[in-house]
């Protein structure tokens, strides 16, 4: 039987790229196999010191790992920048053009987001479905690509932004998979309960972690499957982790006679 790719476009953090999330995900992509076709972008906007120290930025996860250091793999790239008042997404539009370019150039599956990326991502599959709403998105005056038929959001949240109003009014509807990590403080439960709060199909999992993508092997297993099959009954992470391993758990004492 012949197994068909998947395609799945990518979408890094805030102060991330391309090369950091790819090589982040490196588990996962194994745990895929060929059989999974991940494809990184970098976002159009490079960040400059005032981006990643203070201020209206979205999160400062990376700015470790992600610095002003000339090494392009290392360069710190984001979607958008918030506005001092939340209302509007500052830059946005330069990443959806990009998207849409990507987009124009083969079919994707589905799309996976980290973190600003995830929030990206999910007004993505918003716009597909309802691409008439903004007209720069249009190639001669029709949609570049078809809607997708899957959404993992990683620490996702709601864009603040007109356009986002519109397209999330009331819902989206694209299968989408959200991963919270119950200690995230970069990404809080709120924020991201006000993304889950505007799609309409979707599976929520947490993880005990933080603002990362879990990558232990139940978790792995489970995005692996969930990519190759969104619609699948697909047993949660969370219950694997719980089930003790072979030969490790800890016997129970008898009573003394």
């Amino acid at each position: 039987m012949t197994t068909t790719t998947k395609s799945i476009l990518v979408l890094h953090g805030y102060a991330q790229n391309a090369h950091i999330l790819s090589k982040r995900l490196g588990a996962l992509r194994k745990q895929c196999g060929k059989d999974v076709d991940m494809v990184f972008i970098d976002a159009p906007h490079v960040l400059q010191a005032e981006d990643l120290f203070g201020g209206a930025s979205e999160s400062n996860e990376n700015v470790s790992e992600a610095s002003t250091n000339e090494d392009p793999t290392l360069t710190p790239r984001g979607w958008f920048r918030a506005f001092a008042d939340k209302t509007r997404a500052v830059g946005l539009d330069d990443s959806l053009i990009l998207i849409r370019d990507v987009l124009k150039e083969r079919t994707y599956d589905g799309v996976f987001g980290f973190s600003q990326g995830a929030a990206v991502a999910a007004l993505l599959c918003a716009l597909l479905e309802n691409p008439e709403s903004y007209p720069p998105f249009l190639i001669d005056g029709k949609s570049p690509h078809p809607p997708l038929k899957f959404c993992v959001a990683v620490a996702g949240l709601r864009i603040m932004d007109p356009l986002a109003d519109v397209l999330f009014n009331p819902a989206y509807s694209t299968p989408t998979l959200h991963i919270i990590g119950k200690n995230d403080v970069i990404v809080t439960a709120n924020r991201t309960q006000e993304l889950i709060d505007v799609s309409s199909n979707k599976r929520i999992e947490e993880h005990d972690g933080g603002h990362f993508v879990p990558s232990k092997t139940p978790w792995r297993k489970f995005l692996a499957a969930y990519i190759r099959d969104p619609s699948a009954d697909i047993p949660s992470p969370v219950l694997s982790e719980l089930k003790p391993t072979s030969g490790t758990a800890t016997p129970v004492a008898k009573a003394r006679p």
